[in-house]
């Protein structure tokens, strides 16, 4: 037996397009003219950038959100 708890795995997310495994990596996102850099899962190949449910409909929603209220 090991002497500690063993770390969860993280799954491994790949490039629909590519089949490449996506890295961290700066992308833009923009939305009504406003570009915002964030860091997100993208393919080093491509550049297609992987935006999680939790992501979109969490803090980008609040983004937009405030976008348009203004």
């Amino acid at each position: 037996m090991s002497g500690g708890p063993r770390e969860p795995a993280i799954p491994r997310l790949l490039c629909v397009k590519c089949r490449r495994e996506l890295v961290p990596g700066q992308v833009t996102v923009s939305y009504l003219g406003k570009a915002f850099p964030i860091e997100l899962l993208k393919c080093p190949q491509c550049g297609v950038a992987y935006v999680s449910e939790a992501l979109a409909t969490g803090k980008m929603l609040t983004v937009e959100q405030a976008l348009e209220d203004k």
